[in-house]
């Protein structure tokens, strides 16, 4: 094993731990060259394994800090998973000649819960928007979405705008490049609403994907929940 390999796996191994709590800073490149006794180029490379893998954030001309992903690692699943491709729900079927709608039950402008603050790196007095939708292809339901955007991240979302894609507006309108998100799956059992919206008559499963969202340069973006029928199919999948 290389010397950052070493490097990368004993703070990969903190981080997991609780060593460097989720949000903080690591030390800096001259801190870890000294406290490990590496040079710079290994603490580097040690650095780029750990963007890699999804736990870790550079900020430009601030250092590198470890990544909100704590409460999901930690989560009642199979595991997480680390993906570098956010297309969104319309982007999935794009090219397919599927007719992508939205149905919006709840828009509005609220306090964050603890859970929700905390996977967005921002305080509980702060303001998010709280959006519950249903997506549909062709007119039949597929998913119900729970999502929460801090509004200090995406300004000036309108309601127009959740019929269409969330993620062309953040792209499109706002200039934000998605990054990557982490991943918790599950299957969980509809609530009597989720029944309703999905147009289903038992209580089957749903596929339940949890996941907190970020932009290329590590600010987290989105926490959310969406809750997916047996029927649907996911047209993306990709993990490191």
């Amino acid at each position: 094993m290389s010397k950052y390999d070493e490097l990368a796996t004993t703070l990969r191994t903190a981080i997991e731990n609780g060593g460097y709590e989720a949000g903080t800073r690591l030390p800096t490149i001259p801190e870890l060259c000294e406290m490990y006794n590496v040079s710079n180029t290994t603490v580097k490379k040690a650095m780029d394994e750990l963007e890699r893998l999804g736990l870790v954030a550079r900020r430009r001309g601030s250092g590198v800090y470890v990544k909100r992903t704590a409460e999901l690692r930690k989560g009642p699943t199979d595991g997480p998973s680390a993906s570098k491709q956010m297309t969104g729900f319309t982007n999935e079927h794009a090219g397919t000649g599927t007719r992508v709608t939205s149905e919006v039950h709840d828009f509005a402008i609220v306090h964050p819960s603890d859970a929700v603050a905390d996977g967005l790196g921002i305080r509980p007095e702060e303001f998010v928007y709280r959006i519950c939708r249903t997506r549909l292809t062709d007119g039949t339901p597929r998913n119900v979405e729970y999502t929460f955007m801090p509004l200090s991240v995406v300004p000036g979302l309108l309601e127009e705008h959740l019929h269409g894609s969330i993620y062309r507006y953040l792209q499109e309108d706002l200039g934000l490049k998605i990054g990557s998100a982490h991943r918790v799956l599950r299957a969980v059992l509809p609530t009597e609403d989720e029944r309703e919206w999905l147009r289903i008559e038992n209580n089957a499963p749903l596929f339940e994907v949890r996941q907190v969202g970020y932009l290329d340069d590590g600010t987290p973006f989105e926490y959310s929940t969406s809750r997916h029928t047996s029927e649907y199919e996911f047209f993306v999948v990709s993990t490191y």
